[in-house]
């Protein structure tokens, strides 16, 4: 078995076995093409199933040269998961990444918007034009919903149940989940639909698509990248903002308000407890406050 094969069987084993979205499966296939990349440098014939600890330990040495411990953690993640398909399908007897182990690194607290922050950025939509509506309810439905930009993107007409107060989110791994949106997000939308997204000259196969750009066409990862840092730039907001920080804002802010943790991640549909709990780590006064409201001696 070659290189090349191997990573195709890889993808289709990501894909159909996992359940993995496009973006996911892209990052483990570029993690294994940058050790094949390193083979090929050094004129080394290793092939998928004959390749050595030894051999592995000297690219992970040259990646920790040219990359941050997060990045080489990450590669090093994506290398055990071929590894332990190979293993899995029986093609190899053993993990060559099984006592390589990842570079220590602090977990990287999300940056946060305080509320204000996220008023100013949606008051600076300029509404005259068409695209300022649906500007303002894109930026409404991310915070609003603690959407991730992909799930923001994939949203559908027929995903809105505004009458139960729920929207139909499709996350990683083409996973689903229920979300509540509240009254302002629906008003936001739906003048969105009513007054602008209804003259529009819709290209065929995206008539469901709520969002779209001036062409009638699903927006871009890289539009809602643009929008932000531009509204970021009007309101002289001296912080490296994303789509993904409204996401971390949505769920401290809930955090800070009294909301369960539990509720929290199924809003963001996160699959592990583990994950929504960096946001404890975020907001520590919230934490302050919970003792001192329920710690048993909080008393004489």
């Amino acid at each position: 078995m070659n290189w090349k094969q191997a990573l195709h069987d890889f993808q289709h084993y990501l894909n159909l076995e996992r359940g993995l979205s496009k973006n996911s499966i892209s990052n483990y296939v570029l993690d294994v093409e940058k050790l094949i990349l390193f083979l090929e440098k050094h004129q080394l014939a290793d092939t998928p199933l004959q390749i050595k600890k030894e051999t592995i330990q000297q690219f992970i040495y040259e990646l920790a040269k040219q990359v941050n411990p997060r990045s080489q953690s990450r590669i090093i993640s994506g290398l055990k998961s071929f590894f332990n398909y190979l293993v899995f399908e029986d093609y190899r007897k053993d993990n060559p990444m099984e006592l390589i182990e990842s570079p220590k690194i602090g977990r990287k607290l999300p940056d946060t918007l305080s509320e204000g922050e996220i008023n100013d950025l949606i008051g600076a939509i300029d509404l005259s034009k068409p695209e300022g509506e649906r500007n303002r309810a894109i930026l409404e439905t991310l915070y609003g919903c603690g959407l991730r930009v992909s799930e923001l993107l994939g949203l559908r007409l027929s995903d809105l149940y505004f009458e139960e107060d729920f929207i139909k989110v499709t996350g990683k791994g083409d996973k689903q989940r229920f979300v509540p949106i509240s009254e302002i997000n629906k008003k936001y939308i739906n003048i969105y639909r009513k007054e602008v997204r209804i003259h529009m000259a819709i290209k065929k196969g995206f008539e469901d698509i709520l969002f779209l750009n001036r062409r009638g066409r699903q927006l871009t990862r890289a539009m809602i990248f643009t929008i932000i840092k531009q509204l970021a730039v009007d309101i002289g907001l001296h912080k490296s903002i994303s789509p993904h920080t409204f996401r971390h804002s949505f769920a401290t802010h809930l955090l800070q308000n009294g909301a369960d943790l539990r509720a929290i991640q199924q809003m963001l549909g996160h699959e592990s407890i583990t994950t929504t709990e960096v946001y404890m780590h975020v907001d520590r006064t919230h934490l302050a406050e919970v003792m001192n409201k329920y710690h048993p001696r909080k008393t004489d």
